[in-house]
């Protein structure tokens, strides 16, 4: 997912999307750690996906701390 998507969600979108990735990556590290994947990159992808949704949020938290001051 880019970053371009990821800006145009909405807030409640990036959360519910949070844990959908976040419930894909345990699901891939028990699959990983019973037998091999053919793509092992695929965790580290996913990790990424969700550190852009975490910064995002971040920065959407921000924005709104700073426009009410």
């Amino acid at each position: 997912m880019k970053q371009e998507v990821i800006s145009q969600l909405s807030t409640a979108d990036l959360k519910e999307r949070l844990e959908e990735e976040r419930k894909h990556l345990s699901k891939l590290k028990m699959n990983h750690a019973i037998s091999p994947l053919e793509n092992p990159n695929v965790i580290s992808q996913t990790r990424k996906i969700i550190a852009r949704i975490l910064t995002e949020l971040r920065k959407r938290e921000i924005n709104e701390i700073i426009t009410q001051a």
